[in-house]
């Protein structure tokens, strides 16, 4: 199944969620694939410096590592290829038009954004609105596009 490429419907279709618990991003220096498995990260990302983890806030003491701040994951549920132009650019916008930070992991099937956990009530709420905001646009383009045909 491909996902959505169509800008427009991933906007209107973003039915962003907030998933249960906080994680942190660590790092391993000079870590290599399937280390810090014991930290059940969620996602992993090797750098020059070291592999960076997402991992749940409860086991960050395992890792002996610093970790940088608390957040909470948001899932956008549209189907999002990943050739898709501009999603990351536009959720980004809506986050900082309220002064809302955002680590942004782009995924098979979905967009992930982790938010401060202090600010994932307002997070939330600005996606939903955008969301619904997109989806009252794309409709009304429908109903011009469909006028324009049968005048």
């Amino acid at each position: 199944m491909s996902g959505i490429t169509d800008l427009q419907t991933l906007l209107a279709g973003l039915k962003p969620i907030l998933v249960p618990g906080d994680y942190v991003f660590v790092t391993l220096p000079e870590a290599k694939f399937g280390d810090g498995a014991e930290l059940e990260p969620i996602a992993a990302f090797t750098e020059t410096e070291g592999m960076t983890l997402v991992i749940p806030k409860a086991l960050a003491g395992k890792s002996g590592q610093q970790s940088s701040g608390e957040f909470r994951m948001i899932t956008l549920q549209v189907h999002s290829a990943l050739d898709a132009v501009g999603l990351t650019a536009a959720v980004a916008d809506a986050l900082t038009k309220r002064g809302i930070s955002a680590n942004i992991i782009a995924a098979y099937y979905h967009d992930h954004v982790f938010v401060p956990s202090s600010r994932a009530d307002d997070a939330l709420d600005a996606l939903k609105a955008f969301a619904n905001a997109s989806a009252d646009r794309a409709s009304r383009t429908e109903v011009q596009r469909e006028e324009r045909k049968s005048s």
